[in-house]
């Protein structure tokens, strides 16, 4: 099934407004692109909701995102920045239909907590995806992900952007390039 759309969300410390996503959008246009706000986002709060909160708000506002853009959501291709990616990663392992998924600076571990990996998904991801980072972040380095994106039955693109660290600054055209390259391929 061709591409119809691309749902986007955010990492943990930032909203459905960061300049990547935006960018995202614009660059894709008239590709439908959603960019939405978790919960406690929309609540005014801080601090991230516990996963169950974070994938029921998924299993709700991707087929509302879908519906009123008129597309399958089985052709949609999710993911995000940080900790939206990992989440859009977990509910397409879960089962949730997608085309593949766009993991921006996807968090492998914590900084400074090698031995805490969120890869236990990985194997149940039978979708494409594009693992967007840089090779200087704490969250998981090129050496990291190679030992551990293998896990993934899907096919699987990394794009190392040089110097970079997890918030990705100044990047946002090497990330909509990237993105772009990617969604043209499929």
């Amino acid at each position: 099934m061709p591409v119809c759309g691309l749902f986007l969300t955010h990492g943990a410390g930032s909203d459905s407004s960061h300049s990547s996503l935006v960018l995202l959008e614009e660059r894709l246009a008239p590709l439908p692109v959603g960019r939405y706000d978790f919960p406690y986002r929309r609540e005014g709060r801080r601090f991230p909701d516990r996963a169950p909160k974070l994938l029921a708000s998924l299993a709700e506002d991707v087929p509302a995102f879908a519906e009123g853009a008129g597309v399958d959501p089985a052709g949609l291709v999710l993911g995000g920045r940080s900790m939206g990616g990992r989440m859009c990663s977990m509910a397409v392992a879960g089962g949730m239909p997608a085309a593949g998924l766009v993991l921006i600076c996807y968090p492998l571990h914590p900084p400074d907590k090698a031995e805490k990996l969120r890869v236990d998904h990985f194997g149940a991801i039978d979708v494409p995806c594009l693992f967007v980072s840089g090779d200087r972040d704490p969250f998981g380095s090129p050496d990291e992900f190679a030992e551990h994106l293998p896990s993934i039955p899907g096919p699987v693109t990394t794009v190392w952007l040089p110097g970079k660290r997890h918030d990705l600054k100044g990047a946002d055209e090497a990330i909509a390039d990237a993105v772009e390259a990617w969604l043209a391929q499929l």
